[in-house]
Parts: C-alpha cells; sequence; structure tokens
C-alpha cells in the first residue's frame, strides 16, 4: 500500500483534520494555532501589561499643583505602556551621573506624549551579532535588554527584556531619537502600526558631547477601549512625572509640558500628600513629618493614618502601588519601636505590631539591586532583604523622633477607644428586673420610677449582709438593697484591662447599679440606684475597701463623684464601753483615735468600762443591726465633693504616678488624726487625709520589718507569746495561734498567725538562716518554697535553742510594751544580740515604700559587730543562705543599692543530658522542673553513679 494514500486517524474526507469529540465543528488548526510572539502579547496584554479594560479606585493624582485623592477611572494597560518610557528616562541617571534633565509632554488632544532625558545616549552602531543598529535593537526586537547579566547588580527598572517594547507595540506611532556624543551620531526611527512597520534609520550628525534620547509615542487608544486620553488617564500620568522628580532629587530638573516641577527632592514630594491630607482632617494640626535619607540609596519618612496602614514607595523610581518587601523591612522597625513605647506608656494597650501599622503612613524610596517583582505590572517587590544590596537601619534620632510624634498620641487614644469600648460590653442598664447575680438582694423599687430614692448597701462581705438584712428589717425592702463584697476591691486605677474585664465583683456592680463606661452623669435618673451605701468593719482595712470603692468611681465616672449624696457610708461602733456600774451607759466609739482621746481624758484608767472590740460587722447581733437601722440617721454618712483638691486627694492615695507625693504624705502624717464621725457630710478630701491615711500606715507598720529587731508585728506578737508561755514544749501551730490571738490582743484572722508561725519555723535553703522556731512535722521544702507545709492542725512547734541566746531574758524587764485595753502585749521592739534583719533578711511591700534585705551569714555579721565593738572600720558582707551550694557574685554598684548574680551549679552528664545539682536562691525545684517541660525537657533522673567525674558547667 502506498504512502501517499494512507489517510491520517483524524483526516477528514475533505482533507482537513476534524476535531474528536466537539469543538462546534472546528478543525484541529482552528483549535491549535501557534502564534509569534508579538501576536501573542497583542493577543493576551494582560500577561504583559496588566488589564486593558477600565478600573475605577482611589488613587493619587496631581492636579493644580497638589497631590488629590480622588475616584479615578483607568486603564491600568495604559498606565503601564507610559510608565516603562518614563522609567527608561530615569535609569539613565544610574547609568550616567551627570544626566540632569527629564522632560515629559502630554498632548491629550494629539494623543501624543514623549519623554526626554540627557545623559548618555543609545549607542549608535550596528550591533554585530544581531546586524541592526542598537537602539532598533532595544525598542524594536522582543527580549533584547542590557539587564539580562544577573552577576552584575544593577539598580535600574528594567530586568526582563520586554519594557519600552510594550510601549511600542501597543502604540500607533512610535519615534525613537537619540544622539551619541561619542560617535557623533544622530539617531531617529518611526515604528508604526503596533510595531509591525518601521522606516529606515535616519542617521545624521551631532556635536560631540551631545548626549540625549527621546521618545514620543502614540498609544493605539482603540486596544485600551478609548477614543482620546481621558483626563483620568493623564492625571495619573502628570502624577508619575512628580513622582520622578521627588525619587531622582535636585540634581535632576524635571519639566511637565514645559514647566518646571516644583519638587526637588524626596521630603518635597511627601510633603504633597501630608498637606493635602492636612486639610480632610478635623484637627487643626499638620499630620506629623519625620524623614531621614538613612544612605545613598534609602530615603524613608513617615506619618500618621487613620485606621488603615498606607504605603507609597519606590524602588528603582518604580512605584510599587501594593508595596513589597522594601516597605516591610522599613515599616518593621518603625512598628516595632512605636509599640514598645505605647505598651510601656499603656500597660493594657497590649499593642501588636499589626496595629501599629494600621497608623502608619510610610514612603519609602529605595534603590534594589536586581529587583523581582510579583508581575511585570512590578506592582510589589519580592526581592528577600538579604538580597538588596543595602541596608536601612533607621536612626535612633530618627526613631525618638517617631516615638514622641502625633503617631504614638493617636494610637495611645485609640487603644483607650478600644479598651472603652470592651468595657462598655459589660455596661448595665436602668431596668426593673436583674437576675443571675448570686447574693444580690434587689430592692422592690431599683431600676424604676423611684429608683431614684433607692440605696444598694454594699456590704463586706456575707457576714456584713446578714447584719445589713437584719437592719432593713426595720426600713423595708422597697428602696434598699444589699450585695456583699468578696474582700477588698480591685484598685482599677492600676489594674490591667484584662484584671478589670475579669472581675465579677466589677461587672456586677456595674449591672446593679445600671452603670454605663464612659458615660458623663449629672443626675442618677439613669441609674437602678440613687445612692451607693458602703458598709464595712471599722477597721483599718475597711477603710481601704472604701477608698478602693470611691477609687473605683472616680477612675471610671467621675462626673459622679459629685452628685451630693450619691455616695454614703453606713458607720457602726468599732468599740464600744460600757459602764459597769450602770449597763445602760454604753458609749460607741468609731475610730481607735478616737477611743484613745476618751482614754486619755480618764488620765489612762478605763477600769470602771468594760471594753468591747468589734472587730467586724459580724461581731455585731441583728439586734444591734436592728438598732443601728432605727437610727439611720446617725449612721448614714453622706460623703460630698468641693472642689478640685477632692479629685487630687483620691489619685494621691491610688495613683502609681504618685508615688513620690504619696511618701510625703506619709511623711506628715500625726499621730492622734482621726475623723470627725459628729457631722453629716464628709468631704472626699477629709476620708483621705483622715481616715484612709490611718490604713495606709497601718499597712506601712505589719509590711515593713523593724530595723531594730528584724520583725513584722505579727512575727513580734507570737515571739512574744512564746516567750510568754516559755515554750519549751511542741504545741501544734493551730492551737498556738489561738493562743497568741488571744494574749497579744491579735485583731486579724488566725490563718494569717498560722502562716506566720510556719514561716518562722521554716528552715530549708532559701528560708532562714537561723530558725527561731523549731519545725516539727512537714513545714515546706525547697521543691515548692514552702507551700508545701502541712495543714496548722498537724504540725508542732517550740522555741529553738538558740532564740533565748539571741534574744536574752535579762532584756525583757527593759523593753517597752504596748498596751492593749489594759492588756500587757508585745514591746515596740526587741533588741536581739545580733541584728535579725540580716540573719534572715526581709521582704515587704507597704504604701508608699518597700523593702528587701537578703540574708547575710551570721558569722560575717559576728565579725563587723566585734570591730563595730573594737573602733574598728566594718568590712562588706555578701548574701549568704545556710547550705547553698551555688555562688553569689556582685555585678554591679549603684547610687540605689548593690546587685548580686546568683548562680546555681548543673553537670554534663552527656552530648543530650544535663544534671541540675544546685538551683539560685529562691528558685523553687517544682516551679524549675515545670519550666524545663514547658521547654521540651525531662524531669527523668539517670542512675547518679554513672558519667561521675563530667565536666561542671553553671545555670543562672
Amino acid at each position: 500500500m502506498a504512502a501517499a494514500a494512507a489517510r491520517l486517524p483524524l483526516q477528514s474526507s475533505s482533507g482537513h483534520n476534524a476535531a474528536a469529540g466537539g469543538g462546534g465543528g472546528k478543525t484541529i488548526e482552528e483549535m491549535y494555532q501557534k502564534k509569534t510572539q508579538l501576536e501573542h502579547i497583542l493577543l493576551r496584554p494582560d500577561t504583559y501589561i496588566g488589564s486593558v479594560e477600565k478600573h475605577t479606585a482611589q488613587l493619587w493624582v496631581y492636579e493644580d499643583g497638589a497631590m488629590v485623592s480622588r475616584s479615578v477611572t483607568y486603564v491600568p494597560g495604559l498606565y503601564k505602556i507610559f510608565d516603562e518610557i518614563l522609567v527608561n528616562a530615569a535609569d539613565n541617571k544610574q547609568r550616567d551621573p551627570s544626566m540632569d534633565s527629564l522632560r515629559v509632554e502630554i498632548d491629550a488632544d494629539e494623543g501624543r506624549i514623549s519623554v526626554y532625558n540627557n545623559g548618555d545616549g543609545i549607542p549608535v552602531e550596528i550591533h554585530q551579532e544581531e546586524g541592526v543598529y542598537v537602539p532598533e535593537m532595544i525598542f524594536g526586537h522582543l527580549l533584547t535588554s542590557s539587564n539580562y547579566d544577573d552577576n552584575v547588580k544593577k539598580t535600574t527598572g528594567g530586568r526582563n527584556g520586554y519594557g519600552a517594547k510594550l510601549t511600542n507595540i501597543f502604540s500607533t506611532e512610535f519615534v525613537i531619537e537619540t544622539a551619541d556624543g561619542r560617535r557623533q551620531k544622530k539617531y531617529k526611527q518611526v515604528f508604526s502600526e503596533n510595531m509591525g512597520k518601521k522606516s529606515e534609520p535616519q542617521i545624521t550628525k551631532c556635536k560631540q558631547g551631545e548626549n540625549w534620547t527621546r521618545v514620543t509615542f502614540k498609544p493605539d487608544l482603540a486596544k485600551f477601549n478609548m477614543t482620546h486620553l481621558e483626563n483620568d488617564v493623564v492625571a495619573l500620568m502628570r502624577k508619575r512625572v512628580v513622582d520622578m522628580a521627588g525619587t531622582l532629587g535636585k540634581t535632576v530638573k524635571v519639566e511637565l509640558d514645559h514647566q518646571k516641577v516644583p519638587v526637588h527632592s524626596f521630603s518635597d514630594y511627601v510633603k504633597l500628600y501630608i498637606k493635602s491630607a492636612s486639610k480632610d482632617r478635623d484637627d487643626v494640626n499638620e499630620l506629623p513629618s519625620i524623614s531621614q535619607k538613612v544612605n545613598d540609596r534609602w530615603e524613608v519618612c513617615v506619618s500618621l493614618s487613620e485606621g488603615q496602614f498606607q504605603q507609597v514607595s519606590f524602588v528603582n523610581r518604580i512605584a510599587t502601588i501594593k508595596g513589597g518587601t522594601h516597605v516591610d523591612y522599613v515599616t518593621n522597625q518603625i512598628a516595632t519601636h512605636v509599640m514598645n513605647i505605647v505598651n510601656k506608656r499603656n500597660k493594657n494597650a497590649h499593642m501588636k505590631a499589626h496595629n501599629v501599622k494600621s497608623h502608619l503612613w510610610v514612603f519609602v524610596n529605595a534603590l534594589i539591586d536586581n529587583p523581582a517583582f510579583d508581575s511585570q505590572t512590578k506592582e510589589t517587590l519580592t526581592t528577600r532583604q538579604a538580597s538588596f544590596g543595602s541596608k536601612c537601619e533607621l536612626s535612633d534620632d530618627f526613631l525618638k523622633k517617631v516615638g514622641s510624634s502625633a503617631i504614638v498620641l493617636n494610637l495611645l487614644s485609640w487603644a483607650e477607644f478600644k479598651l472603652s469600648k470592651e468595657l462598655q460590653k459589660t455596661d448595665g442598664s436602668k431596668r426593673s428586673r436583674l437576675t443571675g447575680i448570686p447574693k444580690l438582694e434587689d430592692a422592690n423599687g431599683a431600676g424604676g420610677k423611684d429608683s431614684n430614692n433607692c440605696t444598694l448597701i454594699l456590704t463586706e462581705g456575707d457576714s456584713a449582709k446578714a447584719l445589713a438584712m437584719a437592719g432593713i428589717s426595720v426600713v423595708g425592702r422597697d428602696y434598699y438593697g444589699v450585695f456583699p463584697l468578696r474582700g477588698k476591691l480591685l484598685n482599677v486605677r492600676e489594674a490591667s484591662h484584662k484584671q478589670i474585664m475579669e472581675n465579677a465583683e466589677i461587672q456586677n456592680i456595674k449591672q446593679i447599679l445600671g452603670l454605663q463606661h464612659g458615660k458623663q452623669y449629672d443626675s442618677t435618673k439613669g441609674l437602678r440606684y440613687g445612692h451607693l451605701m458602703i458598709m464595712t468593719d471599722q477597721d483599718h482595712d475597711g477603710s481601704h475597701i472604701k477608698g478602693l470603692l470611691i477609687n473605683f468611681i472616680h477612675s471610671f465616672w467621675p462626673s459622679l463623684i459629685k452628685i451630693p449624696s450619691f455616695l454614703v457610708e453606713f458607720i457602726t461602733p468599732i468599740i464600744k464601753a460600757t459602764n459597769k456600774r450602770d449597763k445602760k451607759i454604753v458609749l460607741p466609739f468609731y475610730s481607735m483615735p478616737e477611743y484613745e482621746q476618751w482614754k486619755e481624758s480618764l488620765g489612762g484608767n478605763a477600769s470602771g468600762w468594760s471594753i468591747k472590740y468589734y472587730k467586724g460587722l459580724g461581731t455585731s447581733t441583728s439586734s444591734e443591726g436592728r438598732q443601728y437601722f432605727q437610727d439611720i440617721a446617725k449612721h448614714k454618712k453622706d460623703f460630698v465633693w468641693k472642689n478640685d483638691q477632692d479629685d487630687n486627694d483620691i489619685e494621691l492615695a491610688f495613683s502609681k504616678k504618685r508615688i513620690t507625693d504619696r511618701k510625703e504624705w506619709l511623711t506628715n502624717f500625726q499621730s492622734g488624726t482621726h475623723l470627725d464621725t459628729e457631722g453629716k457630710y464628709i468631704k472626699y478630701s477629709d476620708f483621705i487625709n483622715k481616715e484612709l491615711i490611718q490604713f495606709s500606715m497601718a499597712d506601712l507598720l505589719r509590711s515593713i520589718p523593724s530595723m531594730v529587731d528584724g520583725l513584722k508585728p505579727g512575727q513580734r506578737k507570737i515571739l512574744f507569746c512564746s516567750f510568754k508561755r516559755n515554750l519549751v514544749k511542741e504545741i501544734k501551730v493551730a492551737q498556738f495561734s489561738g493562743y497568741v490571738s488571744e494574749h497579744s490582743a491579735y485583731h486579724h484572722g488566725e490563718q494569717s498567725l498560722a502562716s506566720t508561725i510556719t514561716g518562722m519555723a521554716q528552715d530549708f535553703v532559701g528560708s532562714n538562716n537561723i530558725n527561731l522556731l523549731q519545725p516539727n512535722g512537714q513545714f515546706g521544702t525547697r521543691d515548692q518554697g514552702g507551700k508545701d507545709a502541712a495543714s496548722a492542725r498537724y504540725i508542732f512547734t517550740l522555741l529553738s535553742p538558740i532564740t533565748r541566746s539571741i534574744f536574752p531574758k535579762d532584756d525583757d524587764i527593759l523593753l517597752n510594751y504596748l498596751d492593749e485595753d489594759g492588756q500587757s502585749i508585745e514591746p515596740t521592739w526587741y533588741v536581739p544580740i545580733l541584728p535579725m534583719v540580716l540573719v534572715n533578711g526581709s521582704e515587704g511591700i507597704g504604701t508608699g515604700w518597700s523593702t528587701f534585705i537578703p540574708n547575710y551569714n551570721p558569722r560575717d555579721i559576728v565579725a563587723n559587730l566585734r570591730r563595730l565593738l573594737n573602733d574598728e572600720p566594718v568590712e562588706p558582707m555578701d548574701p549568704w543562705y545556710r547550705g547553698f551550694k551555688g555562688s553569689i557574685q556582685k555585678t554591679g554598684t549603684k547610687a540605689g543599692g548593690v546587685s548580686y548574680t546568683v548562680t546555681g551549679i548543673i553537670e554534663v552528664v552527656d552530648d543530650t543530658t544535663l544534671r541540675i545539682t544546685e538551683l539560685p536562691i529562691r528558685r523553687w525545684s517544682q516551679d524549675y522542673k515545670e519550666f524545663l517541660i514547658s521547654i521540651g525537657g525531662t524531669d527523668k533522673s539517670k542512675d547518679k553513679d554513672k558519667d561521675k567525674g563530667k565536666g561542671k558547667g553553671k545555670v543562672k
């Protein structure tokens, strides 16, 4: 069979290849076609120049000498072919630094654009391999470029060989003119019909040193669905010319339609945006503008954006309208710096870098080696930072200016607004029925038409609520509600946002009262209750609770503080003195100083009176509660705001910013100061300065040890009772705490005493160098820092043999003992042989002051005492802890004290195992074990005899 007679498998009888399986009857030739690259570019333009359809977007344009942000309708592809020629012209500045002129003409009527630049022209010479003039090869032959060698680092815009050819392809006319001063030749060539036709080059002479290039083209508007160069497109093109003036700098004169562009630097260019954006703001102040020319390749400016990140950036004068890695590089430095400042100034902000970026407007002008982009449209730089060819490390001065600018203030305001919005989620409202709040006894009229006459009584705990409920049985439930507080309210002025949001007590109070965060109140008509009554114990801690509640209201709703009688307190006696001869004569005292003054008026002899101390409201009987409420006018005191001094004093007591003022406030305290409870009204400033100050002083006394005996009041009471009982036989800690409470007039909880007793007996490493009490039982270990001590009812204690040697019995008669209602209790302080404040150290945080004293070696202390007795200079001592095998080394000395580094011990077992044989002081074993496990380690121990003799290292 002849080969000519053979038929292809899909060949039709007519001799054409038929498509199998459909195709609408198309032939194989119709379905599968081969195009030239030029045909492919014209057929699929979006691959090369972007979309050729009209797009509408909010963009910046240059109009009437100003940058304007407005809605613009344009064709990205048309914009791109203009940009290719413009960037080509600007690139010449990199090739020839002597370039000093760039001129652009846009003739919208004729649809013609011309771009001229001086500096080195294109070589007017025939390319030996291609056989055509170099200008024709560059502008009229696809995939030709001077930028193909990636081993040569270039900071120009073009790279892949399309560039200006795309402009030629999408133009009906494209004219290239260039003067080559070196060869003294001038070149002109005209392309037409989408680079389909070209004229013969015209070669003429030019002067030596005459170097320039001009490209003139008429875009094929039909391919962009246009009939003429529309105004929006022209405005965008004009803006790109201004871009060039900003990125090329003062050494290049840029002209647009024969007019010099009034921009001489990148900072001038940025000002166009700042000036325009500032006009649209309500703020009279112009937007901040902080700029820096980091080096020859990087210029940066930052301003403020309103809630959305903005950027204007250039890479080798290409407008990267979507940013990229160069913008990220700069922005991350700024955002990190600002984030740290904001979080330092507002601990509740929890600002993240992306939050900061939303408030930044960043301008970047960069020169990048061989830049890579996400597409031929070059909207986003993708080059890795390591390949930039240069660094942009923003200076400390620049970052400092950013940190003190309106950017930080704006972010702080935004953070406050955000936090406020979150707090508003827990707002209450005025409604008559309220459910879901345990232990609330709501007034019948709360949230109703008579809500303004209702009073919410906040009590200190459940027992106080029971007393209030007994009293309400007298006045009725219509206008009185009760809600018990669980201990002390949060100091909202210094609490974190998270603490406030998670504090159920605060949220409950907002709901019960109907409080709305941030609202200004000129009356209480919008609340569920018209009055808020505080009913606490009359002791110092009760005063603190009152202060914390006042602080809570003042911090969030200062306007409520100014409403007369909104805040009131219900006072009860702290002491009642009953005449022994006439039981009907009962004198109530509402503060300890008031009682002390009365006792002094009797010459200090109150033997004719029976004294009862009311530790808390729970001490009062229900009958007494009813008596209080029967004479409610006597017990109810209204807080009143008089002037700004009241605001100042509330802040003085609770603001962290007023620590120095608070110290001075306490230093000026005068003994005997107390609040007069006879009047009906109490000024806030009087409450702070006459009642709350007593809590602050008491807090200092019980938190900071005496330098004389190194003991806090609770510890001193325990030692006193140990001596009084002659505690040489063991006793249960629980029983002993009861004994101490009884014999030392201790007015606080016995559980607190039991914990203090346990602490005085502990002897593990990191606790006491000399434990004054013996630990018979499990008093805690180094594993959990004493938290693993057994319950007080299971453990026993007694005096350590050495204790009486340090506190000699012979001294007892010489001490100044305190008196509590005729009962002789502990001395003001003991006078030990050794300064125990150094032996066992001390730690405490009081109001205004705190202390930390490490433990020292008793032997070193004794040696220095001997030196003092012999009139010799003492020697410096380093901290020392009994049984600690690590090291404690001095690492610095400052005016505020000496700093030490405490180091443990670690042994290398093998390449993957370390054995820790000593931890730094107060780094408890269980906590450290959990830390190790959290980072992927294990707490399993290997055979102790294995790998003995391995080298030792250290761990801090």
